[in-house]
């Protein structure tokens, strides 16, 4: 594995262990070269994964992109950074038994699962993205129905 800070082509592995949720190896490396040390991760990576985005085009799927997206509708709530993890392999895990070409439409449907069962807000700042919102009218209705389905059947809103 190449160092990330002086790009020696040779580091020692000191310390291997499962990720949270097991899809993932951590391993804990030092560059021969400079000393540094580095943390890698090893995925499970069952085939190469094409997106057909709305407009036709395609791209190869990158999962950080899916991070990022993700990472930026939980921002600044309190989510354990292992479910929000789980959630990003649980999507990349799906599309993958899917072929080898997934459309975008199937990856935000799959994320808005699971933003929702999440966090309710994770889920509303993904689906104004995702939804392309342009009116205030639009998060008012998401909300009410995210509001409507949060509460059991029989019982009331205490006011």
């Amino acid at each position: 594995m190449r160092c990330p800070f002086c790009a020696h082509e040779d580091s020692q592995v000191k310390d291997s262990r499962p990720s949270e949720d097991g899809a993932a190896i951590r391993r804990r490396r030092q560059c021969e070269g400079c000393g540094a040390r580095f943390t890698t991760f090893e995925r499970v990576h069952i085939r190469d994964l094409t997106v057909v985005k709305k407009d036709g085009k395609r791209e190869p799927f990158d999962r950080a992109k899916l991070e990022r997206a993700i990472s930026h509708s939980c921002r600044k709530r309190d989510i354990d950074p292992a479910k929000v993890d789980q959630l990003i392999s649980g999507v990349q895990r799906q599309m993958e038994t899917m072929g080898d070409e997934v459309s975008s439409v199937k990856i935000g449907e799959a994320v808005m699962a699971g933003l929702k069962a999440l966090d309710h807000v994770a889920y509303i700042r993904f689906a104004s993205i995702y939804k392309d919102f342009s009116e205030p009218g639009d998060f008012a209705e998401i909300a009410e129905r995210v509001e409507k389905e949060a509460i059991p059947p029989g019982h009331t809103k205490l006011l």
